[in-house]
């Protein structure tokens, strides 16, 4: 089996070192196609205004000046050319990609774009808190995450399907289980501009994050997996069409509507 690795924290991450580890535990045909720098945030976006600089760091590991997509696409369509991989690992992120996370995230674009160009593809991230931050428990994903995914593509990703997988905080004995969750959702209440001034005076702005207590995540989605300690395992479809409302514009555009 032949694996392409991808993350969007940057080729010297060391959460791609343990993806890169997990991925060695599947197989020893493994390739590495990082982005050169710190990509989170970026989403599924692509670099059409820029050329992609790619820089050969060893055998199979790559760096590239670009996003997580512009790599899938690198590794796919030049590295490994006539050679495709059969699985795309993005990850794992350093924090996790839950909830609202996914559409902002470059993790999530890694697995997208192996998905759009039909490989089997797994998005991995690793939560952490106020006391694991500067430390995340990599060792969880190491433990739990090979045989997880070999149950996954045992069961077979059926296509046009990502799977989006987070190890909770804390180390690998503390896990509880597996979650099969849905996508949860926050209240975006909590984001906030921080306004400040520069040495000379000129305004500049981060964005950032409330603190305090957060509400109660619903049951049964991946906030409330992570929350119990638990690693969830969250498919995401590519097509984001909303059938029922779709049905009604069709009759209102029909002229069948109320």
């Amino acid at each position: 089996m032949r694996i392409l690795v991808t993350n969007d924290d940057g080729i010297h991450a060391p959460g791609l070192d343990v993806c890169v580890e997990i991925a060695r535990a599947l197989s020893d045909d493994v390739w590495i196609v990082a982005p050169e720098f710190d990509q989170s945030g970026v989403s599924h976006s692509l670099s059409l205004n820029d050329p992609l600089r790619l820089r050969a760091i060893e055998e199979r590991r790559f760096a590239v000046k670009g996003t997580p997509t512009d790599c899938v696409i690198m590794g796919v369509r030049h590295i490994l050319d006539g050679k495709r991989p059969d699985l795309v690992l993005s990850g794992v992120n350093r924090g996790s990609n839950v909830a609202e996370d996914v559409t902002y995230s470059g993790t999530i674009a890694g697995a997208i774009e192996g998905t759009i160009l039909g490989i089997p593809s797994i998005a991995l991230s690793q939560s952490y808190g106020a006391e694991s931050r500067q430390a995340p428990h990599w060792a969880t994903g190491l433990r739990h995450g090979p045989d997880l995914i070999r149950k996954v593509l045992a069961t077979g990703i059926p296509r046009n399907v990502l799977v989006n997988v987070n190890f909770p905080d804390c180390p690998p004995e503390g896990v509880k289980g597996i979650a099969v969750a849905t996508q949860g959702k926050r209240d975006l209440e909590w984001v906030r501009i921080d306004p400040r001034q520069d040495g000379r005076g000129n305004p500049y702005f981060w964005i950032a994050f409330a603190r305090g207590p957060r509400p109660e995540p619903s049951r049964g989605t991946d906030l409330a997996g992570l929350a119990d300690k638990r690693i969830t395992v969250t498919p995401l479809r590519l097509d984001m069409t909303d059938e029922p409302f779709m049905t009604t514009l069709a009759q209102v555009f029909s002229g069948k509507g109320a």
